[in-house]
């Protein structure tokens, strides 16, 4: 059996020189890198645009790629992240990830109220993962979107599995703060005034 580390670093090796070995290595990843930056732009013209960018600077930057014994993925991944990091610095007047109208999943209610419900729900949770620090919003995305390991997380974002953990710990503790305050607003807004 082929060990597949060994069938990427050889493809890698030759896509440096080969255009069909990295075309190769864009069929297996553009799915991933695309899906990453969706998650993170929110907008399906948006990501082909910098998916095609990532690729782009993939294929400029290949001759100089060095394995490092990480999977070739981890090496997209950071390029995708710094595409995606300049575009927000780019386009400032966009919000952080703007998932408005993003189902992460489509829940099959069996009431209205139920789906208002749902809908109500994954837009505050939406609104709230927007309002993490960028570093925090990729966490979350390769953990729940990509279906990441925290080992395979830590390899994207070049830190520890330890260190993985602690900052999906304190991820989730600022995400459940970010939802308290968000849910919070509306009924103090909706409150009758007493003037």
């Amino acid at each position: 059996m082929l060990d597949p580390r060994q069938d990427e670093a050889e493809l890698v090796a030759r896509a440096k020189t080969d255009g069909e070995a990295f075309g190769a290595l864009y069929e297996r990843y553009v799915r991933q890198i695309y899906n990453y930056i969706y998650y993170r732009t929110g907008n399906a013209q948006d990501a082909e645009d910098l998916t095609a960018r990532v690729f782009q600077r993939a294929g400029q930057h290949l001759p100089r790629y060095t394995d490092r014994g990480l999977p070739f993925s981890a090496w997209l991944y950071r390029i995708a992240h710094n595409v995606v990091a300049n575009w927000h610095r780019d386009e400032a007047r966009r919000q952080a990830l703007p998932l408005n109208g993003v189902a992460l999943n489509d829940l099959q209610a069996d009431a209205p109220e139920e789906t208002y419900v749902d809908n109500h729900e994954r837009e505050l949770l939406l609104r709230a993962i927007r309002r993490l620090p960028s570093e925090r919003q990729q966490l979350i995305i390769l953990k729940f979107v990509e279906q990441m390991s925290n080992v395979e997380i830590g390899l994207v974002m070049n830190r520890s599995e330890g260190a993985v953990k602690s900052l999906y710990h304190r991820t989730l503790l600022a995400l459940r703060d970010e939802l308290a305050q968000l849910e919070a607003r509306p009924a103090a807004a909706e409150a009758p005034s007493t003037a």
